[in-house]
């Protein structure tokens, strides 16, 4: 969508402006319940005439029926298709709607996460245009038009992306290793052919109408309004919503630690194997999250200076590149290396790794690996609060996961107080070196 001038001129003005707010020593988080019930976190930054907003709700990807998974995705997706008439409001099909957008220089989306339903909107604080966009925002989230012809469209369109992705030996080790994981579990489902045929329009329609509830919405606000506009904003956007009443969701089952070793070796016509190893993490609310994000930047997340690089690639020359991360999510994530390799190195480069997590997880880091982590973590702290986006997916973060309001101000107390025993405890705890998962995609017996 192009924006017009005065918005495109404040988005390019943002970063330094937004970097010079968050140099103070603070930055304050308001936090309210709505009457609707919906959660609100507000940053009040009137730095420039804009404002960000993201509502989540709990409608992500694990809440798919098992064969209907992209279920939660599709919905999201054709929440752009048009809306409905309303008293006194024409019908708007996509292209009309996407005009009007347009039209106010704001823009507006919907997305599903793992855990998330989520939709946004980025306007700017002039009166009209503020009061325009929020309207314009209510009306999409009140009366989708839920086309049909434009469905099919987009299935087809996926079914093409699907197909074409049968191709890369990645989506065949992503679709293994997370059926191994997650085993029965919805984070482990993948969106299929089949599944894809199986959702109808009728099944997004309820499936908005059971999770974008305003009694379960965390809404996240950056921007230039005070709590008082925040709040105008927010009753109209929850009253869009609030028709949908608030359905019980059903509990979701817990993901299982693995009981033992799997190990799955795919044939694949391709010059790099696929490498994935790993095994079921935690969640974002794991109290140890800070030693397992710390220790893995020294494990696997550092890029050149990570050991899992050092000993894979820069001694041995097995892989351009290796790396692992924990997937934090509501419920626990996995814990996942991947690489590619040469076919007939795979064997090698697997034992390799093997042997690193082992040492890591019995040894910990070293004193230096850990120092340089947390010189290169904490003085890359600006970056990750040096635009809007950024400072609002922060924001979001801390609303979705309950964290608390000064946690940006302490982020770097709780990199800083790190002992190398406490990430050696954290990692003996979550990871079993010898009960992972395997899956090896291409390589040659």
């Amino acid at each position: 969508m192009t924006l017009f001038t005065p918005l495109r001129r404040a988005l390019l003005a943002l970063p330094l402006l937004v970097a010079l707010g968050t140099a103070q020593a603070t930055i304050p988080i308001e936090q309210w319940t709505h009457a609707s019930g919906a959660r609100v976190h507000l940053i009040a930054s009137p730095s420039i005439p804009m404002l960000d907003v993201q509502i989540d709700f709990d409608g992500g990807r694990r809440r798919d029926p098992a064969a209907q998974a992209g279920l939660a995705s599709a919905t999201a997706g054709l929440l752009s298709g048009g809306v409905a008439a309303q008293p006194g409001r024409p019908a708007l099909d996509e292209n009309q709607l996407s005009e009007a957008w347009a039209d106010l220089g704001a823009q507006f989306g919907a997305s599903a996460t793992m855990d998330r339903f989520s939709v946004s909107l980025r306007t700017l604080t002039e009166p009209d245009l503020l009061e325009r966009a929020v309207a314009l925002a209510a009306r999409q989230l009140a009366a989708p038009a839920w086309p049909q012809r434009v469905w099919q469209r987009d299935r087809e369109r996926l079914l093409a992306a699907l197909q074409e992705a049968e191709n890369r030996p990645g989506t065949q080790a992503s679709r293994v290793f997370g059926r191994a994981v997650y085993a029965n579990h919805p984070y482990g489902w993948r969106t299929e052919a089949n599944t894809l045929h199986a959702i109808r329009v009728a099944d997004m329609r309820e499936f908005y109408r059971r999770h974008v509830v305003s009694c379960r919405a965390q809404v996240s606000m950056v921007g230039a309004v005070d709590r008082a506009t925040a709040d105008r904003i927010v009753d109209r956007l929850m009253a869009a919503v609030q028709p949908h009443g608030c359905p019980a969701l059903a509990d979701l089952p817990p993901v299982e630690p693995l009981a033992k070793a799997v190990d799955e070796r795919l044939p694949f016509a391709a010059a790099q194997a696929q490498v994935l190893i790993g095994q079921p993490g935690v969640a974002r609310t794991d109290p140890d999250f800070f030693a397992l994000y710390v220790g893995n930047y020294v494990l696997g997340g550092g890029g050149f200076v990570s050991r899992l690089m050092t000993e894979v690639r820069e001694k041995r020359g097995l892989t351009y590149g290796v790396s692992s991360y924990f997937l934090m999510a509501r419920q626990a994530g996995a814990f996942q290396i991947a690489l590619t390799t040469r076919p007939d190195q795979a064997a090698q480069a697997v034992d390799v790794v093997r042997e690193v997590v082992r040492e890591f997880v019995a040894k910990g880091p070293t004193q230096a690996e850990l120092q340089a982590a947390k010189d290169y973590l904490i003085n890359g702290e600006a970056l990750r609060l040096d635009s809007n986006r950024k400072l609002l997916d922060n924001v979001a973060n801390i609303a979705w996961n309950d964290l608390p309001l000064d946690y940006l101000d302490t982020w770097t107390k709780e990199i800083e107080r790190l002992s190398v025993a406490d990430i050696q405890r954290a990692f003996a705890r979550v990871l079993q070196p010898d009960r992972m998962v395997t899956v090896v995609v291409g390589a040659r017996p």
